[in-house]
């Protein structure tokens, strides 16, 4: 019994690690039940027959999209096969719509009746990496307001257009700048006007709540939100909701010429990431609608989609 096939697969279908095992020219000969199962419940192209698909040509797939993960992952497996390293692993993320996820990928080679086969673990680490990110965290949090600094905004910004890119979605990016900020400086004095940064902190927050989303302090009285996944319409409606609330702060400025309390402009661009754009773009385009909103007399949002090419 210990040698049927049957029991041994029962054996590595109770493993909670996603287990792959492919020949030397990457065809797959065997899947167990959690690499099945997450395949089916994470919208997969690929459902149940995996034998026969080619592991190498699926990451081959994913890197010519300007995913990281079908890079390295390639790479790594293929040095394997080469036998110019013993094993291979390495971590990457692997987030949802509605959870982050993190997991370590291992390639070990064995030899049955003479040939070469090659076991690919993935291995959920993502509750260790949330205890590292939140060290981590802590440097890339802006002092005052509490929120993601320029950093980390720049950190977020590549990996979510990466894969937005990677899967074929829209990025949205807005940039908030505060009106008339140095004369509400000027009137109530600096400790007001670190006050109201705080407050608007605390707003953007709550208007940046999925994985994919990111709320930052851009610099000054300007900050960013990134909306991964999210068309042009949809981030207008939560943008037009902001501006409502940076109202119904109330906050004074009493010698701003828009009105007499905080308002905000915002410059909203949206792209579908491709190889002819990038996340440059993305912000450039986000800055020059901020300065229409200015211009236009404050108080708006300014916005574009860039049509795919």
């Amino acid at each position: 019994m210990i040698e049927s096939y049957d029991f041994l697969k029962s054996v590595l279908d109770t493993i909670t690690e996603h287990i792959v095992v492919i020949d030397s020219q990457g065809d797959i000969l065997f899947v167990n039940k959690s690499w099945s199962s997450f395949g089916q419940n994470n919208a997969c192209l690929i459902d149940e027959r995996w034998s026969g698909v080619n592991y190498l040509s699926e990451c081959d797939k994913a890197a010519a999209m300007g995913d990281d993960f079908g890079v390295k992952a390639a790479s790594g497996i293929r040095s394997v096969i080469a036998a110019d390293k013993k094993e291979f692993y390495f971590e990457y993320p692997c987030h949802s719509p509605n959870e982050e996820r993190w997991f370590m990928m291992r390639v070990t080679p064995f030899t049955v009746e003479g040939d070469h086969c090659f076991v690919i673990s993935h291995q959920n680490i993502t509750e260790r990496k949330l205890a590292e990110e939140e060290v981590l965290n802590l440097s890339r949090i802006d002092g005052l307001t509490d929120i993601p600094n320029r950093r980390y905004f720049n950190e977020f910004l590549d990996s979510e257009w990466k894969r937005c890119r990677r899967l074929g979605m829209p990025i949205s990016l807005a940039i908030v700048d505060l009106d008339h900020f140095k004369l509400l400086n000027d009137t109530y004095g600096h400790q007001a006007g670190d006050s109201c940064l705080k407050s608007i902190g605390q707003v953007l927050k709550s208007f940046a709540t999925r994985p994919s989303d990111l709320c930052a302090r851009y610099g000054g009285e300007e900050f960013a939100i990134v909306y991964g996944n999210t068309s042009l319409d949809k981030a207008q409606v939560l943008l037009s909701k902001l501006l409502d609330e940076i109202l119904s702060l109330n906050i004074p400025n009493k010698k701003a010429p828009t009105l007499p309390i905080l308002t905000a402009s915002i410059g909203l661009s949206t792209m579908h990431p491709n190889k002819e754009n990038n996340e440059n773009d993305l912000i450039k385009e986000a800055d020059e609608l901020l300065y229409s909103a200015k211009n236009n007399g404050r108080n708006q949002v300014s916005f574009k989609h860039i049509a795919r090419p």
